[in-house]
């Protein structure tokens, strides 16, 4: 049985920068560094560079593949700077925020706000979205990067059903926080979710609902990549997840709520980092035809049978 350190793995879209902004990132954050990259050749996109990288403890995936989709705030990456987890925080969240602004654009200056003495939402250069924060260190304890899903558009008002929802599915799952809109916030719905986070297999997400006028929505450029230990549990998140047929593409799905999910068998990471050119073409052009991932058909594959 392949053993899983992160269920749930944000995976992020794109164009050809995979590498560089991989390494970008890595200069960003502390304890941060690439730990594989892997070119698979002849795909739909052509030649695509794979990269895994962790930042701050928090595994990510991320892939060149042409200029298909595009980043936006719908779903972003809190980055909690603690005091009680970081000495340096208060100094570091300004480190961070000056390497993030190069070329990119400013959402939420940093600056105080009732909820935080020092808050920012920065979009870098590559059109990623990050939330930072000065936490109150007598606070519940939380990770230091979250993600973060925002529901604007028509979804607005769906935080906190969408977050149930997604409560169901996954094991190892609670809320933490719900904070509620107040009245006189309009065009925020008093009611409605100013900000709630909640636990998916022991990894933390966060959600929000915002009235305000967006011309965004969830896509394909950044889904959340799900490790599966057998065949069952790819079967039992793809019949919970999946509410898009037309999406069904390669282990990729779309939820009721739009967002993508990419649902793997684990054992898949090694395959795709394996050195054999030829095992690793025999694996992707296998993968290529499938919707819902076979686990037995991909090990064939792989062992060349």
């Amino acid at each position: 049985m392949a053993v899983i350190k992160q269920k749930i793995v944000p995976h992020l879209w794109f164009d050809s920068e995979a590498k560089e902004a991989a390494n970008f990132y890595c200069s960003v954050f502390p304890d941060s560094s690439v730990t594989n990259l892997t070119t698979l050749h002849g795909t739909p996109s052509g030649d695509c560079d794979i990269v895994s990288f962790t930042l701050w403890g928090c595994s990510f995936m991320a892939i060149s593949a042409g200029a298909v989709f595009t980043f936006n705030p719908s779903v972003s990456f809190i980055v909690n700077f603690d005091p009680a987890q970081d000495k340096d925080a208060e100094t570091r969240i300004d480190e961070v925020w000056e390497k993030l602004s190069e070329n990119g654009e400013v959402l939420m200056p940093l600056d105080t706000y009732p909820f935080s003495e020092r808050y920012g939402w920065i979009q870098d250069k590559y059109g990623l979205s990050w939330q930072l924060i000065l936490t109150n260190p007598e606070g519940e304890e939380r990770p230091l990067i979250i993600p973060s899903l925002m529901f604007v558009g028509e979804l607005c008002g769906k935080a906190e059903e969408a977050s149930a929802f997604y409560l169901s599915v996954f094991k190892n799952a609670r809320r933490g926080e719900l904070v509620r809109y107040p009245a006189g916030m309009e065009p925020d719905r008093e009611g409605t979710v100013m900000f709630t986070d909640f636990m998916l297999e022991r990894q933390w997400f966060a959600a929000m609902d915002s009235a305000h006028e967006h011309d965004f929505a969830f896509n394909e450029a950044i889904s959340f990549l799900v490790h599966c230990e057998d065949q069952n549990e790819i079967d039992d998140y793809w019949e919970k997840l999946s509410a898009v047929p037309e999406a069904e593409q390669c282990g990729w799905l779309k939820d009721p709520y739009g967002l993508s999910w990419q649902i793997v068998p684990a054992v898949m990471e090694s395959m795709m980092q394996d050195q054999d050119a030829e095992r690793l073409g025999r694996v992707a052009q296998e993968f290529f035809k499938m919707r819902k991932l076979d686990l037995a058909a991909l090990q064939r594959a792989y062992d060349g049978k």
